[in-house]
């Protein structure tokens, strides 16, 4: 697949505890993603954070969060983030969404052999 330079990021910010449909929320974002056939995935784990309830979220010494904040960030062309989009908003009840325009310099994959 060839991205075009001109694509867009979405960044999907939820807690390491989010459940769907019995799995972790951020597993079934990136398995829709690769079944939609989107170009990229990633899931980033957070140290610390804070959403809406401004609850804080944080690794301690003696105490570890069981809800760390994730980051799981989309990459692909304009049309097909728009199409994927309503599926994702359905899958996250609490957290954020946000879409960027974005330029791809590079998108490679590892050459076999």
């Amino acid at each position: 697949m060839k991205l075009p330079e001109e694509s867009e990021l979405v960044r999907i910010y939820i807690g390491e505890s989010d459940r769907f449909e019995g799995r972790p929320l951020y597993q079934a974002i990136v398995e829709k993603a690769r079944a939609a056939g989107m170009a990229g995935a990633t899931v980033l784990r957070g140290l610390m954070g804070f959403g809406a309830t401004s609850r804080l979220h944080t690794v301690k010494v003696l105490r570890i969060s069981e809800d760390l904040p994730l980051v799981v960030e989309i990459v692909d062309r304009p049309e097909r983030i728009a199409a994927f989009l309503p599926g994702l908003e359905a899958m996250v009840p609490d957290g954020l969404i946000t879409v960027e325009k974005i330029r791809v310099i590079a998108y490679r994959g590892k050459r076999e052999g």
